[in-house]
């Protein structure tokens, strides 16, 4: 091989043949990640942040910090054991829980744990950069160092970027906050990653094209490295100090500076054509690269408000996390690991072969279907061309799966031949078939994703010229109501609104009636939504339960269109026609069918395991600690009636409490749903500043109150709208005893509550409350102890003669109970804390436990003989709605 020619690494060289879990695995788990969130992205915070980070800080930062090791080590031909794999590992777990950090804590908003997880992060690629350091003092003159310089400079970067992201993760107004995002944004994706990128492929685009190197391959890379970091600089100084012409200068220096450094990259490629899988890859990527430089220097040249640049830097964020970082990653991993696996050149090329299957085809749609996605379309065809993208990209991991499995099978079979060189696939890459197929599937989809919009506006709707401006308006959400409520946009304007949660614990988003949606956002977050061109008034709301019908209501007006009042919109935004969720906001826009709870519906499904009527004893403790984890769960609540819950614990009513007078309580409310909830306890008298404070997804309080009188207690969410919250499932009993109370024979427990369902009542895709109709009190149906009628199969049990404790609460939101035992006389009577009717042996009697919303008693009875005793609210519209069960009694 020539002195010109790059030195393959031998094998002793690699950072350990095999397989190294520490090593191999997270770039592929983060990327999975990213894939899940990017398909379940609404239902959770900040999920366009989220899949960008996974991206970059997650599968590409690993991978990073691995492969910069193996090519130092190869380069420098310095020892494995300067820097062994322990300390490699430990650096690698470092990284990995600093990420996990970072991921939970900023969708989270807890700007601690963001602060440890980007400390963490930061540290682990400090200390990388002086592993490397060491290194380059500790080898011996040789060509290339150069290369390990850039990853020093990358290393350098890094934190100065991380330290951007924890200002970020605070939520600064803007302008500060666009200022930030750019700031950051290049220091880690010019500093970190495309100073690493840049000084790894002087050495590894030769080896890809198995191509002799340019003779001014080192020469070019040691004059770019300079304007490359000064680039870095200018930019980032530019945008912190908010000079436009500043930052544009440094962007378009790195830029000149990265076309320098390419001319090392012509001449391989001009000798051994891409035609590989990872070289067109790998050739895409920097074109992404060098574009989305260019574009940003531009974007911030002519915009001349931050808060307008930040607006426009999500596609910035795309075209750098996928088509440049992720694709590079993609088209290197698809070399190395086969590579990394050893046992030849025939075992090599056994895994190399798998990652050419279906080449050009994942080539294209994932270049051509991001291209298109960037574009001012309408976003029901943005959404498709992101899932061909996510496709592309998601094809990648069961081929490593099968180019791994290949690898090991060649190398069982004792293929490897001692001395032969890596066959090179010879045949064009470009196949006319399946290009043909990528174009034709992107065409396809393209054509039905822009057919959407006027198939579900239906004829005779009226269609307007786009103008090709787009209006970009900032919209914030605070104490439920959006500011400004209106927006007025020329008609044919393509409107871009930018939602910022400035809500310290509830979680908001924006839903349109022409379909767009933002994802919801958590306290502090901000997300976009391109609600396409205006052909028309539009509505747009919070889906947040209860939010539309506290206020939060957004207006956007046609300016400009003379009739533009009875247009309808031409394009759908956002999500598909029937896509927004079915939680009964919008009942104008849905069909919501005979979902009405009533008398002889059948039978509860099979499975289903009735609340437990019976109180649950007494204990000796006098300090009750307690953990109440809000949950979001789907819960058959009549029989085939099922609606999406929320509880304390899994359960509507939560769990029952119950103490002496002088008990004292702490409990542990956690908020694992997806909004801010809360808790009050009628049992305590507490200030309620604190204590029934709402909390935002994630986070926790302590409730420590001291129960000194006597009663039925009721505790329930007290987040508004309180009679949404109350009727989802937020709810149970606290029971005190009476002093000297007289034991019974058996005590049950029964909490009344209504019901209001949603447009979806089917089991898998069923809705949340209707806070329309518990606002107007129209309930679909009555229920003791959540379900409808469970216990009229699953009875109560007492034997006659047996002395029968029934305590009942009635938890609302709205309705009075009346309970009633059909067949029975009640002789002792106890509400509200004070008797009704003792037990003292006199004549008197009663028949009804009358109760208004939130409060509760008991009543005592004796059943004279065997027999089917119905129980029922003598609301008896209720009763036949739901509120009725029966207690078998026997001999």
């Amino acid at each position: 091989m020539s002195t010109r020619q790059l030195e393959r690494p031998s094998a002793a060289a690699l950072p350990g043949r095999g397989v190294w879990p520490l090593r191999d695995h997270p770039t592929t788990l983060w990327l999975t990640a990213a894939l899940v969130v990017a398909a379940l992205g609404r239902g959770i915070p900040a999920a366009d942040w989220l899949v960008v980070h996974l991206v970059l800080l997650g599968a590409v930062t690993h991978a990073v910090m691995v492969w910069s090791t193996h090519f130092a080590q190869a380069l420098l031909k310095t020892p494995p054991t300067l820097d062994g794999r322990r300390q490699q590992g430990r650096r690698l777990a470092l990284l990995l829980v600093g990420s996990t950090l970072v991921f939970v804590g900023v969708p989270a908003g807890w700007w601690p744990v963001t602060v440890a997880g980007a400390t963490c992060a930061a540290a682990a690629v400090t200390w990388h950069g002086v592993q490397l350091w060491r290194r380059l003092r500790a080898a011996l003159p040789g060509r290339f160092r150069i290369t390990i310089r850039y990853y020093l400079a990358a290393a350098t970067a890094m934190p100065v970027g991380a330290f951007f992201g924890v200002l970020l993760a605070r939520q600064p107004a803007d302008p500060w906050h666009a200022r930030l995002v750019v700031a950051h944004s290049m220091t880690m994706a010019l500093g970190w990653l495309g100073l690493t990128v840049t000084g790894t492929l002087v050495t590894f685009w030769p080896t890809l094209l198995r191509a002799r190197m340019d003779d001014r391959a080192e020469a070019l890379a040691r004059q770019a490295l300079p304007v490359l970091v000064i680039g870095v600089t200018i930019a980032v100084g530019g945008a912190l100090a908010g000079w436009h012409p500043l930052t544009s200068l440094g962007l378009m220096t790195y830029a000149a500076g990265l076309l320098w450094w390419a001319r090392a990259l012509i001449s391989p490629a001009r000798r051994s054509v891409p035609r590989r899988f990872a070289t067109v890859s790998a050739a895409c990527a920097l074109t992404w690269f060098v574009a989305a430089v260019v574009a940003v220097a531009v974007l911030v040249l002519v915009t001349p408000d931050w808060t307008e640049v930040g607006a426009h830097y999500d596609l910035v964020a795309a075209a750098l996390a996928v088509g440049f970082a992720l694709q590079l990653v993609l088209a290197a991993l698809s070399h190395l690991v086969p590579s990394v696996l050893g046992g030849g050149p025939a075992v090599l090329r056994a895994g190399l072969d798998w990652f050419e299957r279906g080449a050009p085809f994942r080539v294209v749609v994932l270049n051509l279907g991001l291209a298109l996605w960037l574009l001012p379309l309408p976003s029901p065809t943005r959404m498709a061309l992101g899932g061909l993208v996510a496709l592309a990209v998601a094809s990648f991991l069961p081929l490593t799966g099968l180019a791994v499995r290949e690898s090991v099978r060649a190398r069982r079979a004792a293929q490897t031949v001692a001395g032969a060189t890596v066959p090179v696939n010879e045949r064009a890459f470009w196949t006319s078939g399946q290009l043909a197929a990528a174009v034709s599937v992107i065409a396809l989809v393209v054509a039905a994703s822009l057919a959407l919009p006027s198939a579900a506006a239906g004829g005779g709707r009226t269609e307007v010229t786009p103008t090709g401006h787009t209006t970009t308006v900032e919209v914030t959400a605070r104490d439920m109501r959006f500011t400004p409520a209106s927006i007025t946009v020329p008609l044919g304007d393509r409107l871009v609104i930018r939602l910022t949660n400035r809500d310290e614990t509830t979680t908001h988003d924006l839903v349109l009636d022409t379909g767009g949606r933002t994802a919801r956002l958590a306290p502090g977050a901000t997300g976009e939504l391109d609600a396409g061109v205006v052909a028309g008034p539009v509505e747009g709301w919070c889906s947040v339960v209860g939010h539309r019908q506290m206020g939060m209501v957004l207006h956007v007006l046609v300016a400009g269109g003379g009739a533009a009042g009875t247009a309808a919109p031409l394009s759908r935004a956002g999500s598909v026609a029937g896509s927004v969720p079915s939680a009964g906001h919008d009942g104008s826009a849905m069909t919501v069918p005979d979902a009405t709870v009533h008398a002889g519906q059948g039978v509860l499904g099979a499975g289903f395991t009735a609340y437990d009527p019976v109180l649950p004893p007494l204990g000796a403790e006098r300090v009750h600690r307690v953990t109440l984890t809000v949950e979001e769960l789907e819960q058959q609540v009549a029989p085939g009636v099922w609606q999406r819950r929320w509880t304390y614990n899994g359960t509507s009513p939560g769990p029952t409490l119950h103490g002496r007078v002088g008990d004292v309580f702490e409990v542990t409310l956690v908020n694992h749903g997806t909004m801010g909830h809360s808790i009050d306890f009628h049992a305590g008298s507490r200030a309620p500043d604190a204590v029934m404070r709402t909390v935002p997804p994630g986070a926790r309080l302590t409730y420590r109150f001291t129960a000194s009188r006597a009663g039925i207690w009721m505790y329930h969410c007290s987040t508004m709208p309180m009679s949404a919250h109350i009727a989802a499932g937020l709810f149970g009993a606290v029971v005190i005893e009476p002093p000297d109370l007289p034991a019974v024979d058996r005590s049950f427990l029964l909490v009344q509550s209504e019901l209001y369902l949603g447009a979806s009542t089917t089991h898998g895709s069923a809705g949340e409350v209707d806070a329309t109709k518990a606002q107007a009190d129209t309930p679909d149906g009555v229920v003791f102890n959540g379900t409808a009628f469970q216990y009229d199969t699953t009875q109560l049990r007492a034997r006659v003669g047996e002395r029968v404790r029934f305590w009942v609460l009635d938890a609302g939101p709205n309705r009075p109970s009346s309970f009633h035992v059909v067949g029975a006389q009640f002789d002792a009577v106890w509400a509200e804390g004070a008797w009704l009717l003792r037990r003292d042996g006199s004549s008197g009697g009663s028949q009804t436990l009358s109760l208004g919303a939130a409060q509760g008693g008991f009543v005592e009875t004796s059943f004279p003989e065997a027999g089917h005793y119905p129980f029922v609210s003598h609301v008896m519209a209720d009763a036949e709605r739901g509120a009725h069960g029966i207690v078998l009694v026997q001999p």
